[in-house]
């Protein structure tokens, strides 16, 4: 790597990518009678679990015990613990159900039309009690990161004001009700997603209700986060659930906390047994392609539909310090353009994940046609040993047969060595591990820009090797989550900036590079397959032509010493033939070309059907553009990139550099 792009690299490795514990808070408002009535016990048990998480976290080696805490900042519980994580210097992160103004109007709990517009127009509410609940949460969200959820603003202000002002009316109030739970619920999600964590005070009582702290505990147990629940009539007395079903069973009364297990939990979270981001450090980033690794492509371009092929297989790979310049400089400049967007995050973009990406793609490239290409030479120089090996025959050079049986065997030697550095160096293991780390940044920028992450639970476990196979995995999350949310209110203008200029352009691109894919590896296949059977074919003409002329010899229909005289290249044709079908037929078989441009066709056609779903999301009715339907959607485009991860993985997963059969 050039000094210049391996000293960017590591600052961004060692300076900016650092691991944090993530925890979300979720809990009863202060007007549950439960939470009334211990609120000064809660707030100390609080305090005390924040203190032993502190340490727990600071013990981790190789980590600077960060802790960031979300909260959706409602009265009661989440108030008490925004409060306390600001006074131990914690990042505090609110995804807010609402714009800024109206999530503090709303929270305030203003009983009179006037209160709300004078709280929603900045100014204080004539009630003092009121002021006092509004002016709580202006100190504390003042000292957040706000992610606002603001898309619905104007259809919850329109509900809010036309239940205040008909009391009376219960359809008017349900429906007010009823999409302010939503929103909370969608902020809930938004905050699950990002935590590893979620301290949860309830009394286990409503589960059901959109939004409330059980459905938010209910929600969180079924994306895999674990919940740290705490009694709120005994909150010193708290147990970890990480399954739904465990809701159904209570703790034996007097139960200590499992400190140790929360220990477990904090230290899995932040760090990977047996790696670190010195491991990382250790990948050399090339500008281009290895001339010695490129047989595999060859392959590819010789066999494949796109001509040319014996032009040149040089790949010039984009530096990481130029990739925002380049390839990302339309998502740059769109992350920088979003309306009331996050200039923050624009930067980051530009300075830490494209780069990251750029780099884990060009070592990724490179370890693959290291890998791939020492395979394809294994089956080449299988071949020639054969063939030259027996290559006296037809040659008539039998009296120094030694020299060809010398040939053989450095051939031979040629592939154990190729596969012993091949397997020392570790191309097929690093190689799956570079394409995963770049693959999970590639799409990165879409759910950056929009707040949407995939909970800790879901991310893949790749098996094969224990925990030190999934570095890539937890380098990427916490490479992503270290970002955090997009200080940013998320209007419909920004939604549509967001989906329009940033997503849809990538799922695009995806589509056509794995439709292209599709086709290429389909026709190598096809060629490749038809190459072998040719060569099989010419095997069986070369036995034959042999039978006729030893026929022909016998009937005194030839010469008889024709057949005798000929045989040595026949044997000869008997057995190159044969032997280069079958290397043929082991290269095909080792690329894999059919399975890999079927899973490229299938994921291919998903984004394709994903593609369609954000055009009509961006050309329909305004209304329906909302911030619940453009996460879905991208929820659905990470689950399409992770499930071609996962495909590509099964099929060369367990093809390791090996000598040919």
């Amino acid at each position: 790597m050039p000094d210049t792009e391996a000293a960017s690299i590591g600052a961004i490795i060692r300076a900016n990518w650092q691991p944090h514990l993530a925890l979300g808070i979720t809990g009863h408002r202060a007007a549950n009678a439960s939470f009334a009535a211990h609120s000064a016990a809660i707030g100390t048990a609080l305090a005390d679990l924040f203190d032993r998480i502190e340490t727990m976290a600071d013990a981790v080696p190789g980590t600077r015990g960060a802790v960031r805490l979300h909260s959706l900042m409602v009265d009661g519980t989440d108030q008490l613990a925004a409060e306390r994580a600001l006074a131990r210097g914690w990042e505090l992160a609110v995804p807010l159900p609402f714009g800024a103004a109206l999530n503090c109007a709303i929270n305030a709990h203003p009983a009179t039309l006037e209160d709300v517009e004078a709280l929603l127009a900045g100014r204080a509410a004539s009630d003092p009690a009121v002021e006092h609940q509004a002016a709580a949460i202006r100190a504390v969200t003042a000292q957040a990161q706000l992610f606002e959820l603001s898309d619905r603003d104007a259809e919850v202000e329109a509900l809010w004001r036309a239940a205040l002002a008909a009391p009376n009316d219960r359809a008017a109030a349900r429906a007010y009700e009823a999409l302010v739970s939503d929103n909370v619920a969608l902020a809930g999600r938004v905050m699950i997603e990002r935590t590893d964590l979620v301290i949860a005070v309830w009394d286990g009582k409503v589960a059901n209700l959109p939004g409330g702290t059980g459905h938010t505990v209910v929600a969180a147990l079924e994306m895999g986060t674990p919940v740290l629940l705490i009694d709120p009539a005994v909150p010193d007395a708290w147990n970890i659930l990480i399954r739904p079903e465990e809701l159904g069973h209570v703790p034996p009364t007097g139960a200590a906390p499992d400190y140790a297990r929360l220990e477990a939990m904090v230290r899995a979270a932040l760090m990977e047994d047996g790696w670190g981001p010195e491991h990382l450090l250790k990948e050399a980033w090339r500008p281009h392609s290895s001339r010695l690794f490129g047989l595999y492509r060859r392959i590819e371009r010789v066999f494949g539909p796109d001509g040319n092929p014996f032009g040149s297989l040089r790949v010039a790979y984009e530096a990481p310090g130029a990739v925002a310049t380049g390839s990302g400089a339309a998502v740059v400049q769109a992350a920088r353009a979003m309306p009331g967007g996050d200039d923050a995050m624009a930067a980051l973009l530009a300075g830490e994940v494209l780069p990251l990406g750029a780099w884990a793609d060009g070592i990724a490239s490179r370890l693959a046609d290291a890998y791939r290409s020492s395979m394809t030479v294994n089956f080449v120089l299988a071949t020639l040993a054969v063939v030259i090996g027996i290559a006296f025959l037809p040659t008539g050079m039998g009296e120094v047969k030694w020299a060809f049986a010398g040939a053989e065997l450095l051939l031979l030697a040629g592939i154990l060595g190729l596969t012993a550095v091949g397997s020392q160096l570790g191309w097929h293991r690093r190689w799956f591990a570079m394409r995963r780390v770049a693959e999970y940044l590639r799409h990165a920028p879409a759910l950056l820009l929009l707040g949407v992450a995939r909970p800790t639970g879901r991310w893949p476990r790749t098996g094969g090797g224990g925990h030190a196979s999934e570095w890539p995995e937890h380098f990427a999350r916490h490479a992503l989550r270290d970002a955090g949310l997009p200080r940013a209110a998320v209007t419909r203008d920004y939604l549509r900036a967001g989906l329009a200029e940033v997503a849809l352009p990538h799922i695009a691109s995806q589509r056509a590079y794995h439709t292209a894919k599709a086709h290429r590896l389909e026709v190598v296949h096809h060629r490749l397959d038809t190459a072998a059977e040719t060569c099989f074919a010419l095997a069986v003409v070369s036995v034959l032509a042999y039978l006729v002329v030893k026929g022909c010899g016998m009937a005194e229909m030839a010469p008889k010493h024709l057949a005798h005289d000929l045989s040595p290249l026949f044997t000869f044709l008997g057995v190159a033939f044969p032997t280069l079908g079958a290397n043929l037929a082991g290269i095909r078989y080792f690329g894999d070309f059919e399975r890999f441009g079927a899973i490229s066709r299938v994921a291919a056609e998903r984004l394709g059907e994903i593609e369609t779903r954000f055009t009509l999301l961006l050309s329909g009715d305004p209304s329906g553009l909302t911030y619940a339907a453009a996460a879905d959607l991208l929820h659905a485009l990470d689950d399409a990139v992770v499930e071609e991860i996962a495909s590509w993985q099964a099929v060369f997963g367990a093809k390791h550099l090996a000598l040919p059969a």
